[in-house]
């Protein structure tokens, strides 16, 4: 009989994390960012996830995104069932599962004939090289002229001392016996007990000793589908560019927007040398060497339209953002691959509180005078900056908000009913951003408190406690675990508090509260107007 599984783990499901990557405004404003033209904000948009996993990320951005039809495949059938049960929950009618294998998928009857985007994350270095060929084949055929294809990857050189290590763990754990879960762990002991028995490779490469101690502390399923399928390549850019080209494809940037601010990631030393190299996929291969590159978050689009100056520039004026963190009017350090990142308070606090009041475009940032007397290009540097690293987020049109809105309280609804139960889905969808927002359960729980109609957070608090109490679950605080329910409700009304007071005025801008009162959040409301 046929493996259906073709060498890839399929004992421990994959993860239920949402992939911000995969949102749509976030690869427009990367391709924006870059100079480049996409259709993005159009109607009739199509979109198509290769190997979704649970499919979480799939049905949070259908909820954020109903204006776009989402298509998502898996070869795992408790992964689709899962998702479709999830779709179904949130009456998602413009997200549709499929269980396939890459090298039947484009024979699925009801596809569109093609797509906007096509995105594989955590994918392409973790299935065989025929599967690949399955997948560009695909793309070659579905990605409309002008189309996206968001790929991750992990890289080299980032990778290269850890091969042997990987190579070592699914070797003993492919001969071993009994669960994968006791195999996984045995593989794990017996390269420990290599590196302390002396082992050369081990202690020639540190890193790897450090790799494997990370490694115990990782989730179980990430741990297993990282490290333990039977394929599994680290590209070099260079072969990771021309086996892509072969669908006509060509690199448009990273999704990861600092990424492509070379005045960010490198020293003037080594943008000299970056200059030297003026071919652009040996230049970006030249990148991963500068910087030991492990892991890439690509965008390849099909057909580069680059924008005249003009128009790059209007781009950027439509350009809506919103804000992700609270913003108290002090100063930020900002962080990127263990530096700082050099931005002055009194350039990025004014927009910062403009965005506080609502999300906003780059143009009525401009007629607010929030960029003070800064030239266009540190605008642009400035706000890539804030995006990249999490302050602000590319945000959706007014247009449509009311209809966003409604999606995603159902999604969110049914997310947070889940919360009940536990902890596993983290993120929920807002109709201002069309991607998702982390929250835990217990934030989750303290918003679907307040859809019942309890107002404060004590009462949330006591509302959170009893659905906990009867599973027998409680709460830690530093480092203990609190055994009476006296000390467990005051953690909760401090944490409710805590909620209240910082998280749930974001949590409204970004229309993440459950309440249906017929209307779009407040905020953005404002801003459309």
């Amino acid at each position: 009989m046929t493996d259906w599984t073709s060498g890839y783990v399929a004992g421990i499901d994959y993860t239920f994390d949402f992939h911000r990557q995969l949102t749509p405004a976030l690869l427009g404003f990367a391709a924006t960012a870059q100079g480049l033209r996409h259709g993005l904000d159009g109607d009739g948009l199509t979109y198509c996830e290769l190997g979704c996993g649970q499919g979480f990320s799939a049905n949070l951005l259908a909820a954020a995104n109903p204006h776009i039809q989402f298509h998502a495949m898996d070869f795992s059938p408790s992964h689709i069932a899962g998702a479709r049960e999830l779709a179904q929950e949130a009456a998602l009618e413009n997200m549709h599962f499929h269980e396939r294998s890459f090298e039947n998928f484009g024979e699925t009857s009801g596809l569109p004939a093609a797509f906007d985007i096509i995105a594989l994350h955590g994918v392409y270095s973790w299935v065989s090289e025929e599967n690949r060929q399955h997948i560009l084949r695909f793309i070659a055929d579905r990605l409309k002229p002008g189309g996206l294809v968001y790929v991750s990857s992990n890289a080299q050189p980032g990778w290269a001392a850890a091969v042997p290590l990987r190579r070592i763990l699914a070797a003993r754990a492919e001969q071993g016996r009994g669960p994968l879960e006791e195999r996984i762990s045995e593989a794990m002991d017996f390269a420990r007990r290599l590196a302390t028995a002396g082992g050369g490779y081990f202690g020639r490469n540190p890193s790897v000793t450090a790799r494997l101690d990370h490694m115990a502390s990782m989730p179980e399923n990430y741990v297993a589908h990282e490290y333990f399928n039977k394929d599994w390549t680290p590209f070099f850019f260079e072969d990771l560019a021309a086996e892509l080209g072969a669908a006509k494809l060509s690199i448009a940037g990273s999704v990861s927007l600092l990424d492509n601010l070379d005045c960010v990631r490198f020293t003037p030393q080594q943008r000299a040398l970056l200059e030297s190299e003026s071919e652009p996929v040996r230049r970006e291969g030249l990148r991963d060497v500068l910087l030991n590159e492990h892991f890439r978050t690509d965008i390849f689009v099909k057909g580069r339209l680059p924008h005249t100056p003009r128009g790059g520039i209007g781009a950027w004026f439509g350009a809506a953002l919103a804000l992700a963190r609270p913003y108290g009017g002090g100063a930020l350090r900002f962080h990127h691959r263990g530096r700082d990142v050099p931005l002055a308070q009194e350039d990025y606090a004014p927009v910062l509180q403009a965005l506080a009041k609502g999300p906003a475009t780059v143009r009525s940032l401009l007629d607010q005078g929030a960029f003070g007397a800064l030239e266009w290009s540190a605008i642009t540097r400035m706000l890539t900056v804030l995006a990249g690293t999490g302050q602000i987020v590319p945000a959706l049109p007014p247009e449509g908000l009311e209809g966003r809105a409604a999606a995603c309280r159902a999604f969110n609804l049914a997310v947070c009913k889940r919360a009940e139960e536990s902890d596993s889905l983290r993120y929920l969808a807002s109709p201002v951003t069309g991607g998702g927002v982390e929250l835990d359960r217990f934030e989750q729980l303290f918003l679907l408190a307040r859809s019942e109609g309890l107002q404060t957070p004590s009462e949330w608090a006591e509302l959170v406690w009893r659905i906990l109490a009867p599973q027998g679950q409680r709460l830690q605080y530093d480092g203990r675990v609190l055994g009476t329910a006296e000390e467990n409700l005051a953690l909760l009304r401090a944490r409710a508090g805590n909620f209240a007071a910082r998280r749930l005025p974001l949590c409204e801008s970004l229309g993440l509260t459950l309440e249906d009162r017929g209307q779009a959040p407040a905020q953005a409301r404002e801003a459309a107007a």
